[in-house]
């Protein structure tokens, strides 16, 4: 029986106090939300929730990676290829987006849960991440948060057994962007909880109840997209769910994270469940897809992930409402972006490996690893002699640095620092960290991020971390 054997999530470190929005002062333990910086997407933070997932697990061993999203900048160009190359993952992996729904995330873990069994894949990861923007200063720009989680499906050591799904399919146009826009738009709350939320929830648990044959009292915890903490109360109690029967929705904390809001609330779910649990997790979008899984004995040895706990706690407020909007690209810029093609496609096609999987090279020589790897070893002068060396999951130290106030940041200085990492040195970007925080011979871990925007698309590289354990 296929099942979960591992979870991840990300949450960026950066929040939205909400009451910046209306021109107030944050306050401390105020409503806010997570949202990603200038430099992070629904990429990058679906890359870095598969590592978290992956952690102790052979990435060799995976043989499918399902992505979904609703907010993937790119069109004909599939974010799963690009994250399996940022993981380093075999070339022979199989690969496949899914979007255009709220709905898309469990859409795609069912499609990962269906190819395990059926034995198209032994192992599949699974990576969901959103970052969607509302109108400024809208009701639905206070209600997004921006998120990633992965699960590895497999049929060994599963933390979580599947038990079955259901959906319902259902045509009504309460959220949507179209293509080219910046915004997502809703209609109005009313509608939206009356004609959609609430009775296309209801009929996905109900079905996936009657098809396991067990009641609302028999499951342990509930995961449910949540249009507000009202509506959830209410599909609660249509379903004769009890309030300590619903998963923290963390309204007010994370929001709602588009099509990894279920799951990352799944996620949650399973940092504290014991085996025998029944665990419930439902999506909502054009319709609605509910999943029932049963906890099982190898949660009890999986190491701890980061995942929503270390996430949420792991933050740092905006002090201002422009920081937000410049963050986001939302106001105008000092320097208007030309208008070529950006980085050459040859380029970054010869590069991809240093780039994109952060792969350097070993001398076979001496042992000493460069990068990115040169023609000539500058320790034993040997000549294209390279085995490669995946640096991205390594940890490294900071050896200088230096504040640079000209680089285009939504909040300055660019901080750029020289690391070692296993004997290499590395000159990258410091993300996650203001100038005071900086210091010599402080440890960092590497993240994957965007680094510029250079022909209107994003693209993608390294950079450091403060490393938090």
């Amino acid at each position: 029986m296929p099942g979960i054997a591992s979870y991840g999530a990300y949450i960026p470190q950066t929040r939205l106090p909400l009451s910046l929005a209306s021109g107030r002062p944050a306050k401390e333990g105020g409503p806010e939300r997570a949202v990603a910086n200038y430099d992070e997407d629904a990429v990058t933070m679906a890359v870095a929730a598969a590592v978290d997932c992956m952690a102790g697990f052979e990435r060799a061993s995976i043989d499918a990676l399902l992505f979904a999203s609703t907010s993937y900048p790119l069109r004909e160009k599939q974010g799963a290829a690009l994250i399996a190359k940022a993981l380093d993952l075999r070339r022979d992996v199989a690969t496949s987006d899914h979007a255009g729904s709220l709905r898309a995330g469990t859409a795609a873990l069912a499609s990962g849960l269906h190819a395990v069994a059926a034995g198209e894949a032994r192992n599949a990861l699974v990576v969901v991440g959103d970052s969607r923007l509302g109108p400024p200063r809208s009701a639905l720009e206070a209600r997004l948060g921006d998120g990633a989680v992965a699960f590895l499906i497999s049929e060994r050591d599963v933390i979580a057994s599947f038990a079955t799904s259901h959906s319902i399919a259902d045509e009504l146009q309460d959220q949507w962007r179209s293509e080219g826009e910046t915004f997502t738009h809703s209609w109005e709350d009313r509608f939206v909880v009356q004609e959609g939320y609430t009775p296309n929830l209801c009929a996905a648990v109900v079905g996936l109840l009657e098809k396991a044959g067990i009641q609302a009292s028999d499951v342990s915890r509930a995961a449910l997209y949540a249009h507000d903490a009202r509506s959830l109360g209410a599909v609660a109690r249509q379903l004769g769910l009890a309030s300590e029967q619903l998963q923290d929705p963390l309204l007010g904390k994370l929001g709602n994270t588009g099509s990894a809001y279920a799951l990352m609330l799944l996620a949650h779910a399973l940092e504290s469940a014991k085996p025998g649990e029944r665990l419930l997790t439902a999506s909502y979008g054009d319709g609605a897809h509910a999943l029932l899984f049963q906890v099982e004995d190898p949660i009890e040895k999986l190491e701890p992930r980061r995942a929503i706990s270390w996430h949420l706690a792991r933050r740092r407020a905006l002090t201002s409402y422009d920081a937000y909007l410049k963050a986001r690209d939302l106001d105008a810029r000092e320097w208007e972006g030309e208008g070529d093609l950006g980085l050459s496609a040859t380029i970054r096609f010869r590069e991809r490996d240093a780039d994109i999987a952060m792969l350097g090279g070993r001398c076979q020589g001496c042992a000493q690893i460069h990068f990115p790897e040169p023609r000539v070893c500058y320790k034993c002068f040997r000549k294209d002699a390279w085995e490669p060396v995946r640096l991205s999951d390594k940890s490294g130290t900071l050896l200088a640095y230096t504040f640079d106030y000209f680089f285009p940041a939504s909040e300055p200085p660019t901080i750029m620092i020289m690391t070692e990492v296993e004997g290499c040195r590395v000159h990258v970007q410091l993300a996650n960290a203001r100038p005071e925080e900086v210091r010599l011979d402080m440890p960092v871990e590497y993240v994957f991020r965007i680094i510029h925007r250079a022909g209107g698309k994003p693209n993608y590289f390294w950079k450091a971390s403060p490393l938090s354990r």
